[in-house]
């Protein structure tokens, strides 16, 4: 299996979202927040990256920081057993490298195997 992040990896929709962040569970780690909710009959788990506007006024500081968590999960991915539907949210009030971000999504992907099993 090739690790890609094709759009239908994405999440998107507004009631989906919502849905997420109503029966999701949730917890954090490191620089990341994430929240989880496990889809029945879905091919794929699906993705949404957040960086606050707050933390980071740039676009380019917010976008290099979601490439950065796309990446991470994207190398990652094979760790999730079943499908779910997960949000990250960048915590962190400055830019790590990519190997702490690696690390953290390490943790948070083991935590939602962990689970949702």
């Amino acid at each position: 299996m090739a690790a890609t992040l094709p759009k239908s990896e994405r999440l998107c929709g507004k009631s989906v979202i919502a849905g997420l962040m109503d029966r999701g569970k949730g917890g954090a780690c490191a620089c990341l927040r994430y929240r989880f909710l496990r889809t029945e009959g879905a091919d794929a788990s699906r993705i949404l990256v957040s960086v606050p506007k707050r933390n980071f006024k740039r676009a380019v500081r917010r976008n290099l920081l979601k490439r950065r968590i796309r990446e991470a999960y994207r190398l990652q991915k094979q760790l999730l057993p079943q499908p779910v539907d997960v949000m990250f949210v960048y915590l962190s009030r400055e830019i790590l490298p990519f190997e702490d971000i690696y690390a953290a999504m390490t943790e948070v992907l083991t935590a939602i195997a962990a689970k949702t099993e």
